[in-house]
């Protein structure tokens, strides 16, 4: 019951997704944190059972952390995702209740993949999770297209995250854009935001 959208654009990519979390129809929280940084190079966006969602982004971290300890180098984005979806499918009978976004910038460029609760792993140029994320494919499909720069991508992405949290009550409240380019992880700011809200 969140929104979140991951995009793949010209030089890296852009994650984003807004800070409700609810019980049901109850609003628990209102400035979540749903967007995670794995790595200098890798972010991971969460959808669903909070718990379950934070145990994986904890394995994920110490992992990534220990392959470049081991190979002096960044975790390959793919291969990180690949663990997360194993993790996710060893516990199939028991699901984790997860949807979850990985992306980054590697060597090869960027990527974004998409897991579903029982591990199954697609990479996308764009995507949405979440229960807005119909209202957000909407806006997605219309404005934004592969060979924009992440710069340009960012209002897009706005936009669609604002739509989905006026239609969609268990999106909300706020929402968090994060940027992941050759230069590293980098969220944006409240005043970046606010500017880009008012642009």
């Amino acid at each position: 019951m969140t929104t979140t959208i991951g995009v793949v654009c010209r030089d890296g990519i852009l994650m984003t997704t807004d800070t409700r979390a609810t019980m049901g129809s109850f609003v628990a929280h209102k400035h979540a944190k749903k967007v995670y940084m794995i790595d200098h190079h890798i972010g991971m966006t969460i959808a669903g059972v909070v718990g379950d969602a934070q145990a994986i982004v904890e394995m994920l971290k110490v992992n990534a952390a220990l392959y470049r300890l081991d190979m002096a180098r960044p975790i390959p984005i793919q291969s990180a995702a690949r663990m997360a979806s194993n993790i996710l499918f060893q516990a199939r009978y028991y699901p984790l209740g997860v949807q979850a976004l990985i992306g980054g910038v590697d060597s090869t460029g960027g990527h974004i993949f998409a897991l579903d609760p029982l591990g199954s792993m697609m990479e996308e140029r764009f995507v949405s999770t979440g229960s807005g994320s119909p209202v957000a494919y909407g806006v997605l499909e219309s404005e934004w297209h592969d060979d924009m720069t992440v710069k340009d991508s960012i209002p897009v992405l706005v936009r669609a995250i604002s739509s989905a949290m006026k239609r969609d009550s268990a999106s909300g409240d706020s929402f968090d854009v994060v940027t992941i380019t050759r230069d590293g992880y980098r969220e944006l700011t409240d005043d970046e935001k606010k500017h880009i809200v008012h642009s």
